[in-house]
């Protein structure tokens, strides 16, 4: 249940809430009557293997291996291009480094015979990344590098008491494509023994983590039993002493 509840909270946030229901102001919901999102997404555990894409700011060293004179070190334009010399600007934005140097070697092939590419990112544009939930500081935070999201977490103040450290979730968009989530595993012990195998975050990822199970029953009891009920528990305790003289 407390899965579910997270996971729609995850996908209402990457769509901005579209495909929602809207209750209006002291309505009563009829949950059989609420849709789910138009998005869909995959449910995975933290994936190590997500290679970094570029993204307009980053600077990259291209080599070109058979004619070292068109070397260059390059940063990506707004338009999400580099440009070198002999041919025309090839896209860089969204493609890994694998990708990105066969680009450029099939660019150079009509003009260099065998082209031998190699690309290296040197530096990282500006990036944003969202860290919610049982955190300190919850907002959007500006890297400068490439981060886990444990460090995401610990820039953001770190969990709060409340937090489920062992199921935080990491959700991405991907371009064209579904949402996916990530569970990730961020207690103590994981993180030092490297056992969730966690990547570097990407651009827009949202960092959410949830309430603890036990954080839970503490605001359902504050919430539904404490506060609704029309009983002042200090009664007790007054009249106890009432009684004591």
């Amino acid at each position: 249940m407390a899965r579910s509840l997270v996971t729609g909270f995850a996908v209402c946030a990457v769509a901005g809430f579209a495909g929602c229901a809207t209750i209006a102001r002291g309505e009563t919901p009829n949950l059989a009557q609420i849709e789910p999102p138009a998005i869909t997404a995959t449910f995975a555990p933290a994936a190590p293997d997500d290679a970094y894409r570029f993204f307009p700011g980053d600077e990259i060293e291209v080599l070109v291996r058979s004619a070292p004179e068109l070397s260059r070190t390059v940063r990506v334009a707004p338009d999400g291009r580099i440009g070198l010399p002999m041919i025309v600007p090839v896209m860089a934005a969204e493609r890994s480094q694998a990708e990105l140097a066969a680009a450029v070697s099939q660019a150079y092939a009509a003009v260099l015979r065998d082209p031998q590419v190699d690309v290296m990112a040197r530096g990282f544009g500006s990036q944003q990344v969202f860290v919610a939930g049982e955190v300190r500081n919850p907002g959007v935070l500006e890297l400068s590098a490439p981060i886990d999201p444990f460090q995401a977490i610990t820039s953001a103040g770190g969990f709060l008491t409340s937090a489920h450290v062992r199921e935080v979730y990491i959700v991405r968009r991907t371009p064209g494509g579904p949402a996916r989530i990530f569970r990730a595993d961020l207690s103590s012990d994981a993180v030092a023994q490297g056992l969730n195998g966690i990547g570097p975050l990407q651009r827009f990822d949202v960092v959410y983590v949830p309430r603890s199970p036990i954080a839970e029953i503490g605001l359902f009891m504050q919430q539904y039993v404490r506060e609704a009920l029309p009983v002042n528990f200090s009664l007790f305790y007054d009249l106890r002493g009432e009684n004591g003289r």
